[in-house]
């Protein structure tokens, strides 16, 4: 199998890897002809499932496999990836590939550094994250990046030439076989679909209101308690309703507070997007919420409040995010990057405590 390509925007790719591994330790990624797929399902909290444009992070892209549609699909240590494209963040052009060293599969990271004034020949240098076990995930104190590879030829300065440096990140390559059971999350039809203001300014609200819950919580005698009770008061509740009003607050013994906006916007549903077309439309739970009064106009979920705010860290990313709220159930978080001909989606899973 083969795949090489060159990265056309490393600063969103950073972004995005920085996002994804507030969630989890490895990404799955699935590349094909035509797209590429990010997921991320860890043991415990929100689960992402990240269809992107290839357009969206590469320029030339070369892919090769004995599967149908040219697939390949590899288990990334987020960490290890993540601090191999920050080094790159400077760089005058970057590519990566899938290649082989000592029977280990690794994803290679080629950062070229240019001077037009550089009087000194290129300087390559390379280096392998790998542990002490040659284990193929390294723990985060064996990775070597740029900054501490030190200057081959001290008498001259770093800016001085042309530097090309390889970062080898250690991958597993998953047989077709082994991801094929791997499927999203099946969740009853969204009640209110809900564009969400700046996620920047619900991170900082949803923080202040997890430390507030924390701070006034009372401990239990027992500790294994004290841990039950702190994880539930540390839950914040999310609602919305079809007429524009998001509402997140924080209830506890000692503490109730709330914060809402109003005048959002209720995206349509799209006919050619939902089955049954029109009259599937009119039949959608999220159409008859509309037609509700009261208590009744309102879907409410729960979500701890440290992995809510670590998914609203794909606010980095910038682009319009659309909340689906299934009632009791789950909270969606559609995440659109606009590209230049197409849009990419980042699909974020919320599972919703009981009340």
């Amino acid at each position: 199998m083969r795949f090489k390509a060159s990265i056309r925007n490393i600063h969103t790719f950073t972004r995005l890897t920085a996002s994804l591994s507030l969630l989890g330790k490895d990404v799955w990624l699935q590349l094909n002809n035509e797209q590429l797929r990010f997921t991320v399902v860890p043991e415990q909290g929100s689960q992402v499932w990240a269809v992107l444009a290839i357009d969206t992070i590469f320029e030339t892209y070369t892919i090769q496999s004995a599967v149908e549609n040219n697939t390949i699909n590899l288990r990334i240590p987020l960490a290890s990836l993540h601090r191999a494209l920050r080094s790159a963040l400077t760089a005058s052009s970057a590519s990566i590939r899938l290649t082989k060293k000592d029977n280990i599969p690794l994803l290679s990271l080629t950062i070229i550094t240019n001077n037009l004034n550089s009087s000194r020949p290129p300087t390559s240098i390379t280096t392998t994250t790998l542990n002490s076990d040659n284990a193929p995930f390294p723990v985060d104190d064996a990775y070597n990046n740029n900054e501490s590879l030190g200057d081959p030829n001290p008498g001259f300065f770093p800016h001085d030439r042309e530097t090309t440096i390889t970062q080898d990140i250690p991958v597993m390559v998953l047989a077709a076989a082994t991801v094929a059971s791997i499927h999203e999350p099946q969740c009853p039809q969204p009640d209110v679909h809900i564009m969400l203001p700046s996620l920047l300014q619900l991170k900082a609200i949803s923080e202040r209101f997890t430390k507030l819950a924390l701070s006034t919580s009372t401990s239990a005698t027992n500790r294994g308690r004290a841990s039950d009770a702190l994880s539930s008061q540390s839950r914040l509740t999310l609602s919305a309703n079809a007429h524009g009003v998001l509402r997140i607050g924080v209830e506890t013994p000692s503490l109730k507070i709330e914060s809402r906006w109003e005048g959002l916007t209720n995206p349509e549903l799209d006919p050619e997007q939902v089955e049954g077309g029109e009259e599937g439309v009119r039949g959608h739970a999220s159409t008859r919420m509309k037609e509700r009064e009261g208590d009744e106009a309102w879907s409410v979920v729960r979500v701890e409040g440290r992995d809510w705010g670590r998914v609203l860290g794909v606010g980095r990313l910038g682009g319009r995010v659309i909340a689906c709220f299934c009632h009791e159930h789950a909270l969606i978080l559609y995440v659109y990057l606009s590209g230049d001909d197409t849009e990419s989606v980042l699909t974020y899973y919320i599972a919703s405590y009981s009340a």
